[in-house]
């Protein structure tokens, strides 16, 4: 940078000439993401110690930059664009939605109010009810971006604690009654945490018992219901999931729903994973009786090729989520406020940055039809790793497979004592991903130490699942 500038940003033809350079470095990396290895060989410390503990004083150049993002950077990062990433739910970034991330950057706008962004705004509305439209989400929800599931739930749940009207936002906790909310024992801990962060507390949470399926057992549900409130305890909240995180079950919704109805009750469905493949038909009877819920989460950047983060909250009382949360200081008052939507009141935050390009670029990128085709196909490469382990003699499926997740163990007919079982196959797991040639996860399902398989990655297809099992296939007979 020129030293008379020093005051100033970076000049446009440097940045048009770097920026040129980093397009070019972030296209290689795509092209030749099966030359890493999925999961990096650093220690914890690793990177830093390689890092200057001062910042500089003067001025480097861009070339010193990328040199270390090459050099101490990549070396670590563990490549969630892998095709061969298949833990937890793979979040693979399309190059549409790369795009919409440095377009979003370079306006660097601030969504709070209309005032501050129209476009922002108006297409944060124009897309989310584009999105609604294909998964199928009744005209009468309103659609707001947040970051993560866990925000999303945790507006979700605090519309439902705000619903029940004790006086919550007047007077806190302290005057309220004892609430409680109730969700499946595999419900994903984001519910807890949003728990912790609203005051109910773990003891407010009752966890519901679930069936062989591992899907909530609504009789459970209603016997808790009615238990509570003789104890006089305030039923609050519903959490049901449609794809839970560790096994993909899909809780009973509209049975759900028909006790909520009756017991006046909010329901909230997480359904951050699975809800992309409401777009498909033969998909439509997991989410029976989902326009019954009075929130629900859906996270494009789980399983729709937008880079994280991106989670939607479609609710159907929005008047309930902004009479928790709007307030309105002297300085952001403005003369459209009447005929505006405001972001800032419907939610903790102020501060929002323009994460609806990224959705609009994709679906205009790729079209509808184009994204089912994709989803489409990671169901059928699940649905035949499901197959081909059904079929094995060594390997065994411990749940079903409704969507792209494949829950798994391998079972040699040498062993029975389920303790050694859980430590063959944590064994298994820790194996193969030491490989680096790629990552899967695990979980418990009944006790049991379950490895998981996801397919839904951008970049995935089905030679690449064939290559991991044949991968397990290998280091489990070298473990026998």
């Amino acid at each position: 940078m020129n030293e008379n500038n020093k005051n100033l940003d970076m000049p446009s033809g440097e940045f048009n000439e770097v920026g040129k350079k980093l397009i070019d470095w972030s296209a290689n990396y795509l092209a030749n993401l099966e030359s890493f290895p999925v999961l990096p060989n650093v220690k914890p410390g690793d990177i830093r110690a390689k890092l200057p503990q001062q910042p500089p004083q003067k001025s480097e150049s861009f070339e010193q930059i990328i040199s270390d993002l090459d050099n101490i950077i990549l070396p670590g990062i563990t490549h969630w664009q892998h095709p061969k990433f298949m833990a937890y739910f793979a979040s693979t970034a399309s190059g549409p939605g790369i795009l919409a991330d440095l377009v979003s950057s370079t306006f660097n706008v601030n969504g709070m109010i209309w005032r501050t962004s129209p476009s922002l705004t108006e297409l944060e509305q124009t897309v989310l009810v584009w999105y609604q439209e294909m998964l199928g989400i009744p005209k009468n929800f309103k659609g707001i971006v947040y970051d993560t599931a866990s925000v999303s739930s945790l507006h979700g749940i605090a519309s439902a604690r705000e619903y029940v009207n004790a006086g919550i936002r007047k007077k806190g906790m302290s005057g309220a009654p004892k609430l409680r909310l109730y969700c499946s024992e595999h419900a994903h801990n984001s519910i807890d945490k949003a728990c912790l962060t609203l005051g109910l507390g773990l003891d407010g949470i009752r966890k519901i018992s679930c069936d062989e399926n591992f899907a909530m057992i609504p009789s459970e549900l209603e016997r808790a219901i009615k238990e509570d409130r003789a104890k006089g305890i305030l039923p609050m909240c519903v959490v049901a999931t449609i794809g839970t995180t560790s096994s993909t079950a899909v809780d009973p919704v509209d049975e759900i729903a028909e006790i909520c109805e009756k017991e006046n009750i909010w329901l909230h469905v997480d359904t951050a994973y699975a809800g992309v493949t409401a777009m498909l038909p033969e998909m439509k009877k997991y989410f029976a009786g989902i326009e019954k819920a009075d929130s629900i989460v859906s996270n494009p950047h789980k399983w729709l090729f937008v880079p994280i983060d991106f989670s939607t909250l479609y609710i159907r009382k929005p008047e309930v989520l902004k009479r928790a949360f709007s307030l309105s200081a002297e300085y952001l008052k403005t003369a459209e406020d009447s005929l505006a939507e405001n972001y800032m009141d419907y939610g903790i935050q102020l501060g929002r940055r323009f994460r609806a390009l990224k959705l609009w670029f994709v679906i205009r990128y790729f079209g509808v039809e184009g994204l089912k085709a994709r989803i489409r196909e990671h169901i059928r490469i699940a649905q035949q790793v499901a197959k081909w382990i059904d079929e094995s003699d060594s390997f065994e499926l411990l749940a079903p497979t409704p969507f792209s997740t494949v829950c798994f163990r391998a079972k040699p007919q040498s062993i029975s004592d389920e303790s050694k079982l859980n430590e063959l196959n944590e064994k298994l797991m820790n194996e193969v991903n030491s490989t680096g040639k790629v990552l899967l996860s695990h979980t418990k399902l009944n006790g049991k130490f379950t490895i998981r398989l996801v397919i839904s990655g951008l970049r995935q297809e089905e030679h690449h699942a064939k290559e991991v099992l044949e991968l397990l296939i290998n280091a489990l007979e070298s473990l026998e």
